[in-house]
């Protein structure tokens, strides 16, 4: 029975980010074979949670993708595909018999800016907090993965939900089931200028699913030289890519995130969907330096590096129906309260 005096609504929320490079080095079975790398910078679009115990019913409400449902008790938490990461993190971490999860997200849905792992990241804060539980960013971080990969059932790496835990730009290692963090220290004027000139563009829902994710994972287990050779180029590229951030090389930067692009679209022909083709093209003839998907690809968002002045950069963008997204680098990761 809770006291009168205990609090009855707990929050939290926890950024995106953007996968500067070697994403997909982290998913399983090459992360645990091989190892993978993986650096990114989390970003001011947050995943925000709010748990409120009490009432007659358990009430799931998710804003961004105007969905809600309610039952009488934890018996109708049964995954079915409608709000299935909300059913299984109550199922993972019960609080009270009635309660409800209301969730939303600043960025888009299907964007590929790590909405779904910061979500992870949110959900499992908010509930730990409402159970009086004390866990540090890292013990937040591998319980949302396994909220998503084991509970929920959603194949992935675990690069998105350490992003949103720690905040920040991250080089992480991993070599299943470990991972290594090393915080990447930008020069505070580099940062400032490299916010000022990435235009992140989402050009619409993703249509990257588990069947690519299988398709290209198991085509490293048959032993596929492209997509092998493809992974492991991305590796290099991420170890690059850090020294580049910790230099303060802009230009190095933007070519790096092209080539991690181009290996990229070895391990799946429909990684670059012929919007994004066209967005690449349209942003390269307006000066961008570089560019690549945000996340798995295959639709959502793209990323680019321009000159010094990316006004042009953003003008094509929107004249060719992208939505640009504002860029500021998140330092804090989680917060709960």
């Amino acid at each position: 029975m809770r006291r009168r005096d205990q609090p009855t609504e707990f929050h939290a929320t926890a950024p995106v980010r953007l996968d500067f490079a070697g994403g997909w080095t982290d998913v399983p079975p090459f992360s645990a074979r091989e190892g993978g790398v993986v650096v990114n910078g989390a970003i001011e679009l947050a995943a925000r949670v709010a748990v409120r115990i009490g009432g007659r019913l358990i009430r799931l409400v998710s804003e961004d993708l105007g969905e809600e449902l309610e039952c009488a008790d934890s018996g109708g938490l049964v995954l079915d595909g409608r709000l299935d990461l909300l059913k299984a993190a109550l199922r993972m971490l019960p609080v009270q018999a009635a309660c409800s999860i209301t969730t939303r997200c600043d960025a888009p849905p299907g964007s590929g800016l790590g909405s779904s792992g910061a979500m992870d990241v949110a959900l499992v804060a908010a509930l730990a907090l409402a159970r009086a539980e004390r866990w540090t960013a890292r013990e937040i971080a591998e319980q949302a993965w396994y909220l998503e990969t084991v509970e929920a059932n959603i194949p992935g790496g675990k690069q998105d939900q350490f992003a949103a835990a720690l905040g920040g730009f991250q080089r992480l290692t991993f070599r299943d089931p470990d991972v290594g963090v090393e915080p990447i220290t930008l020069d505070p004027a580099f940062a400032t200028a490299l916010a000022r000139r990435t235009v992140l563009c989402y050009t619409g829902r993703s249509r990257v699913s588990g069947a690519t994710i299988a398709r290209v994972m198991g085509a490293y287990e048959r032993g596929d030289p492209r997509v092998t050779g493809a992974l492991r180029a991305m590796k290099d590229v991420a170890a690059a890519m850090a020294e580049a951030l910790r230099a303060g090389d802009v230009a190095r930067v933007a070519t790096l995130l092209s080539d991690n692009w181009t290996h990229q679209q070895a391990l799946d022909p429909g990684m670059r969907t012929p919007e994004m083709a066209q967005l690449e093209n349209t942003l390269t003839a307006a000066g961008a330096l570089g560019g690549k998907a945000a996340g798995s690809g295959a639709g959502g968002s793209m990323f680019f590096v321009t000159g010094d002045d990316p006004a042009p950069a953003i003008a094509a963008a929107r004249a060719a129906g992208a939505t640009v997204l504002p860029v500021r680098w998140a330092l804090e990761g989680v917060r709960a309260w």
